[in-house]
């Protein structure tokens, strides 16, 4: 078995391989149907950039667990850390009891979010759960019942995050009554906030405005310089929360620590999860003092901010903030650049959008029109040759990659994705050698 740090990518054979296609066929017989998986991937380990199926091909991940794994997957001072917990304490559930490895967490997310305001924490295990969380803080706290999301948006598949989510049917089909009191509008257009406050959203009973700086599911979508801060206005005018869902755009995933740094905007609740403890289950709400006020009793969690995960957290925090953030500016701007310079040679690229490493290529027909059946060729074409990708949106490829993206980890995946979109249009054999077996200088 090739060690991990041959981090190129190399395909062996036809993917499924035969050990893959048995777990893949006991899974069928046990697992859940409503999970959606895009390839058939069966992970047996991964390192760095790098990960490893069943049968021994190697992939390069640009997806890090759909934005989790920002520092990159089994990084050894966050996996020390956890070997260090583990041996010291499990869990003891921080609702009822201290430890130290959650209220360092806490202190640093604390000082780590945007504002000036002195800040409080509360942890989860998942960013649906906190976006639950930041919903029952926000009406708690206002006394107001009424919330506000955007279409395309995604918080999470809870009943409060799902009744926020306006993502895709499929999300809310035969799911109904969802909570509610929730109203959605346009996302990048104040406008269309207005106009619901103007008509169906009285804002004296609005508790919430719930928003992704940059939207995550609804395609990758960056919003002009004025919404964010045209929304901080809006709720500052009318005494509203803004609630910013940084699940998949925090923790330096988009070249600041948190995406709303972008336009100087600060959110009086703030949602983590996905890549705070790079793996491990664990979300939190960061919330302006005078604004958590809930009383002892109010809100709990057994398992929110367990002892390991927040010390994997504390690890994968310090990581991000002294080194990878300014990692993900710098590789970001290098791969935006290329994927712009493939779009010059493709038609079928409509545009290339993003911040850091939260980017989206949004694919269309030669008549310009959204093409999802194309988007999900070339993902398959480029799972084929050794490069994980994302859907998300309609018709848009996501890329998101650890944060510990190099130079030449760049150059591959350009390579792949290029020589991906190439097949997808001309299509070839569902299996070659080709490109796969390729050595990286």
């Amino acid at each position: 078995m090739l060690p991990l740090h041959r981090d190129e990518p190399h395909i062996l054979g036809p993917i499924p391989g035969p050990r893959a296609s048995l777990w893949m066929a006991r899974d069928r017989r046990v697992m859940s149907p409503s999970y959606t998986r895009m390839y058939p991937l069966v992970v047996r380990r991964a390192r760095g950039m790098m990960v490893e199926d069943i049968d021994g091909n190697r992939f390069l991940d640009f997806t890090a667990g759909i934005a989790v794994t920002n520092v990159g997957h089994s990084h050894p001072k966050v996996i020390a850390a956890m070997r260090r917990q583990a041996s010291r304490l499990v869990h003891m559930s921080g609702t009822d009891f201290y430890y130290t490895p959650q209220i360092r967490l806490a202190e640093t997310l604390a000082r780590l979010a945007p504002g000036t305001e002195p800040k409080r924490v509360f942890f989860t295990n998942s960013g649906a759960e906190a976006i639950e969380a930041a919903l029952k803080l926000a009406r708690y706290h206002t006394g107001r019942k009424r919330a506000l999301g955007f279409l395309n948006a995604f918080h999470g598949r809870t009943y409060g995050a799902l009744s926020l989510s306006a993502s895709k049917p499929v999300q809310r089909r035969g799911f109904s009554p969802l909570v509610p009191e929730i109203h959605h509008a346009h996302f990048g257009d104040l406008e269309s906030v207005n106009q619901l406050l103007r008509t169906t959203c009285p804002p004296d009973e609005l508790a919430a405005i719930f928003v992704e700086p940059i939207q995550g599911e609804g395609g990758y979508i960056v919003p002009s310089d004025s919404f964010l801060p045209g929304l901080r206005k809006l709720c500052d005018d009318h005494g509203i929360l803004l609630v910013l869902d940084e699940v998949q755009s925090g923790i330096g995933r988009t070249g600041t620590m948190f995406a709303s740094e972008h336009w100087n905007v600060a959110g009086d609740i703030v949602c983590l999860a996905k890549g705070i403890a790079n793996g491990l289950p664990l979300g939190a709400i960061i919330a302006r003092d005078s604004v958590m006020d809930w009383p002892r009793g109010s809100h709990a969690s057994t398992f929110g901010g367990n002892p390991v995960a927040c010390a994997a957290a504390n690890v994968t925090l310090h990581l991000v903030e002294t080194r990878y953030v300014e990692n993900a500016r710098v590789r970001g701007r290098q791969l935006q650049a290329g994927l712009l310079a493939i779009a010059e040679k493709f038609r079928v690229i409509r545009e290339v959008r993003g911040r850091g490493l939260m980017i989206g290529v949004e694919i269309q027909t030669g008549e310009g029109t959204p093409d999802p059946s194309l988007r999900d060729r070339i993902i398959q074409d480029a799972f084929k040759r050794g490069l994980l990708l994302l859907p998300c949106g309609f018709s848009t490829v996501r890329i998101c990659p650890p944060l510990c993206l190099t130079a030449r980890h760049v150059e591959m995946g350009l390579r792949l994705f290029e020589e991906a979109i190439r097949a997808a249009i001309q299509p070839e054999p569902l299996w070659h050698a080709g490109p796969s077996t390729t050595h990286w200088n």
